[in-house]
């Protein structure tokens, strides 16, 4: 009698339990199929040393301008990533509380930052973020500082990021459909190529 009573219970309980599963299960569907998606990526802002580049504009003489500011022994380079994250089609809103990125470009150490701001994601209309690039054009290294010369006048004359280029990024916590998923559950870093024309290939 103990030991079929103790049994019913512990139908009853798994029982619940399943329940209780199954219906979790069915808000956080959407969410845990949550995919990030890269929809463009361009360089705007360019500063070199002291000069000011506008990107996309034709300068020539834009390397042996930059060798000559190089008596100090290093030069920086600035320049502004501007990238649209999206969702796709038929994902609910999700909101991010930032993410990790790091861009690794041909000639140059890799470069890392924090996007610390909240960004609102939605289907069909992409989030228009900006992220800041900055490395050093080393006199000393001369090995190193013609690739990177080579880089900071594509840059600036071409507004692109190089073929070769990886972004990856890291998302932070996402809220949506009345929870929340903390950063790393189930929302991978998210690799994405630039190819020999310019265009994204995600890589998985």
């Amino acid at each position: 009698m103990f030991n079929a009573a103790l049994r019913c219970r512990w139908l009853i309980l798994l029982g619940l339990a399943s329940l209780l599963a199954g219906c979790l299960a069915l808000p956080q569907t959407g969410l845990f199929a949550f995919r990030l998606a890269i929809n463009s990526l361009g360089i705007e802002d360019v500063r070199i040393g002291p000069y000011n580049i506008k990107a996309g504009l034709d300068t020539s003489d834009l390397t042996s301008l930059i060798a000559s500011s190089l008596g100090a022994g290093s030069l920086p380079i600035q320049a502004t990533v501007a990238m649209g994250l999206g969702l796709p089609a038929g994902m609910p809103p999700v909101e991010m509380s930032g993410f990790r990125w790091t861009l690794d470009m041909p000639g140059v150490d890799p470069v890392q930052g924090q996007y610390k701001q909240d960004v609102t994601l939605t289907s069909g209309d992409d989030a228009n973020l900006r992220l800041p690039v900055a490395f050093d054009v080393l006199a000393t290294d001369t090995q190193r500082m013609v690739p990177m010369l080579e880089l900071a006048s594509q840059l600036a004359t071409q507004g692109e990021l190089p073929p070769g280029s990886q972004l990856a990024i890291t998302p932070g916590d996402l809220r949506g459909l009345g929870m929340r998923l903390p950063a790393g559950l189930l929302t991978p870093t998210i690799r994405l190529n630039v190819g020999a024309d310019g265009q994204l290939i995600p890589q998985g």
